[in-house]
This record gives structure tokens, C-alpha cells and sequence, in this order.
């Protein structure tokens, strides 16, 4: 009878990390800082997803020998920098070690001084903007820079489709999609190119009137990096007027709901992004393989995926956000923000979306960036180019 109640003690244990004698299992907290709501909401729910997939896969971290659950502190910024410090202080309130995010450079800009305060680390997933990791010594961010990105996408419109004139267009007062357009706009001009730039107010739903400014000034390619609700709008519109030219854009659009606007139109659609299926890699076939099955098999995870298993490069780099988290945790054999933010430097981690290190600063060091084109006909990602920037 003990044998049989010892036995039955360690399974119970192992199933609920709760001992015989009621002793709760050690616990460490990540905090995912994402938009669920707002004009970000949709890229934020897929950039979650990743994390929480990768969580699902491994629920544990051993920290100096011993063994914590992960739990997932989740918040919703709202993709508003007013609601950004509000939901951060959530995280810090709830005793985060760690905090993966955000989608949008805005809301991880605004929310940083909060984390710097708590000394807690926070790992950018797809946060592009230079500012983010500029000038602090708490955030890190595993994706590419928006100079570098910028520059692809210049290069793109100058090489594949010898554009001479763009039009840009981005959202007033967003820190993404105006520092992208920067950059783009001061490589494209060193290649010899003209560009006429303009920007819209928070709440536009009727982008006719920029549309038609592109045709009017005969435009060789049109830049819009902005929010996914702002895409399927643009889409929208270029269809109805027949614009000719190319779209181009960065990161946020490589999403299902881009592509489903896009589907069965004439628009030309060409993003840049960090993560693409089809490698032979054993590493990226188990996860595409994998992660297609936790959508089909999670009804909340598929709905929060825009309702198809499409996978977003951002759902890639949510899963490889998480595992480096794990592994600046084991470095740092502390679950105290303070001594994790001294291990990251040293991190060194291998993801679905290639080899992930830190620089001096705090970003990744990347060098090569994946092109990809909408298939107006069967309403998938055709791949392009890998791209990088001599």
C-alpha cells in the first residue's frame, strides 16, 4: 500500500507540480507585453501564439539545478503607447522575470523606462525601430533592425523592378511605420531615386485619395509599412483603381489577412519578413509541422491566428523569443530581472528563424532578410529572394 501511494504521490506531483505535502513547484514568470486589440491586435495574436506553442512544447526550465514551471503572464498593450506603461506595470505587478514583446516599436518604446525601473530584461520579438534597444542596457530584440530592412527593401524596388520614383506612405506619429520609410526613403534616394512622401491620421479607413496621389505622380513602386488594418484597406483600394505598380512593404504585412485581401486581385504585393517555410532544415520542418497541428487541433489558437493555419514569420520568432528567454535564464541560474538582463549579452541560441546572438547594444546580429510575393491566385506566399545588404 505505501508502494502504491508513493507512486500515485509522484504522479500527481508531476502532473500538477504540487507535492505530497502540499509545497507549490517552483515557479519562474515570462511576461508576453502584445497588442490583442487595437490596430495591431492581429500581428500581436500571431506573434503570441508562437510563444505560447513554444511554452505548450516546454513547460519547464531547469535554473541552477532546479527544475520551475514557465507560466505565461499575458497582457494586451492595446497597440497604444498611452495603454503600453499601463499593461507593463501589469507584468512588473505580477512578478515577470523576463517580458517577450511587443509587437510594434511604439508600445515597446513607451513601455521601456517601466521595465528599466523593475530591472527586468525584455526581449523584443519583431520590434524594428533603432530606438527600442538605443540607449539602455535592459532591452534586447532578436529580430533585424528597420535600417537594414529599409535598405532590402530600397534595393528591391531599384534592382527587380528599376524603379526611379516611390511613393511612401505611412501612419503620423507611428514609430514603425515612419522610421521605415525613413530609411527606406534615404537608401532609395543614394540609388539615384525620387520620392514623394506622405502620412495619415490614426483612424483613416478610406485610403482612395492616397491611391490615387500614387498614379497621379506616377509612382514606379508604392511603400506602406503600416498596420495590417491599414494593409487589407490599401489593398483594397489599389485593386478597385487598378494601380499597376508594386507594393511594397515590411514585416507587418507577411500576415493571412494580408493575404486574403489579396487573394483573387491584380495587386502586386512584395514584403520582407524573417522567417519563410520550405527549408529542408530538419529544425524548421518539425516546427512548421508542429505548430500546423497545434492550430488545427486548438480552436482559440486558430481563431487568434485569423482562422486558417497559415503561419506568420512573426509565430517563428515568438517560438524562437521564448527558448532564448529559457536559455538567458539557465545563464543567468537566477529567476531575479536584474541578473537575467547580465546573462543576455552571452546568450547564444539556434531557432527555426536562424542563429540568434546580441550585439552591443542589445540587437540581433542579422544580416539577410527573406522576400516574399502574394499568389493572387491561391492566396499564398510565393517565396522571392533572401536578401541581405552588402
Amino acid at each position: 500500500m505505501k508502494k502504491v501511494l508513493l507512486s500515485l504521490c509522484a504522479a500527481l506531483m508531476a502532473a500538477t507540480f504540487v507535492s505530497c505535502g502540499g509545497e507549490k513547484a517552483a515557479v519562474v514568470k515570462i511576461g508576453v507585453f502584445e497588442p490583442a486589440s487595437g490596430d495591431n491586435g492581429a500581428g500581436g495574436k500571431q506573434e503570441a501564439l508562437g510563444v505560447q506553442y513554444a511554452n505548450s512544447l516546454t513547460p519547464t526550465v531547469t535554473i541552477a539545478g532546479k527544475e520551475y514551471k514557465v507560466q505565461l503572464e499575458i497582457v494586451d498593450n492595446e497597440s497604444s503607447n498611452d495603454k503600453a506603461v499601463t499593461a507593463a506595470s501589469e507584468l512588473i505587478s505580477k512578478g515577470v522575470s523576463v517580458v517577450l514583446g511587443s509587437y510594434g516599436s511604439g508600445v515597446s518604446i513607451a513601455a521601456s523606462d517601466t521595465f528599466a525601473a523593475a530591472q527586468v530584461p525584455a526581449i523584443g520579438i519583431t520590434c524594428t525601430n533603432p530606438q527600442v534597444t538605443l540607449g539602455n542596457d535592459h532591452y534586447f530584440r532578436i529580430c533585424f533592425l528597420d535600417p537594414f530592412q529599409g535598405t532590402v527593401l530600397a534595393n528591391l524596388a531599384a534592382d527587380k523592378f528599376s524603379a526611379k520614383k516611390a511613393y511612401c506612405l505611412s501612419k503620423l506619429g507611428d514609430d514603425y511605420s515612419g522610421g521605415l520609410v525613413k530609411y527606406f526613403v534615404e537608401a532609395f534616394k543614394k540609388l539615384g531615386g525620387e520620392v514623394v512622401e506622405e502620412t495619415f491620421p490614426d483612424g483613416t479607413s478610406d485610403f482612395a485619395a492616397y491611391v490615387a496621389n500614387a498614379k497621379k505622380i506616377g509612382a514606379d513602386v508604392f511603400f506602406s509599412p503600416v498596420s495590417i488594418e491599414a494593409a487589407a484597406l490599401i489593398i483594397e483600394q489599389a485593386n478597385t483603381q487598378g494601380l499597376s505598380v508594386p507594393i511594397l512593404a515590411g514585416d507587418t504585412w507577411d500576415s493571412n489577412v494580408v493575404l486574403a485581401q489579396a487573394k483573387g486581385t491584380n495587386v502586386q504585393l512584395y514584403v520582407t519578413t524573417f522567417f519563410v517555410e520550405g527549408s529542408t532544415d530538419a529544425q524548421v520542418t518539425e516546427f512548421v509541422t508542429g505548430f500546423r497541428n497545434y492550430l488545427n487541433t486548438n480552436a482559440t489558437a486558430k481563431t487568434n491566428n485569423g482562422g486558417d493555419d497559415e503561419i506568420a514569420a512573426v509565430s517563428a520568432m515568438g517560438f524562437d523569443a521564448y527558448y532564448t528567454a529559457l536559455e538567458a535564464l539557465k545563464l543567468a541560474g537566477s529567476t531575479k530581472g536584474a541578473d537575467v538582463i547580465k546573462a543576455l549579452p552571452g546568450v547564444k541560441y539556434t531557432g527555426v528563424s536562424g542563429a540568434i546572438a546580441f550585439d552591443s547594444t542589445g540587437d540581433a546580429v542579422r544580416d539577410v532578410a527573406y522576400v516574399k510575393k502574394v499568389n493572387n491566385e491561391t492566396g499564398k506566399w510565393d517565396f522571392v529572394a533572401q536578401q541581405s545588404v552588402k
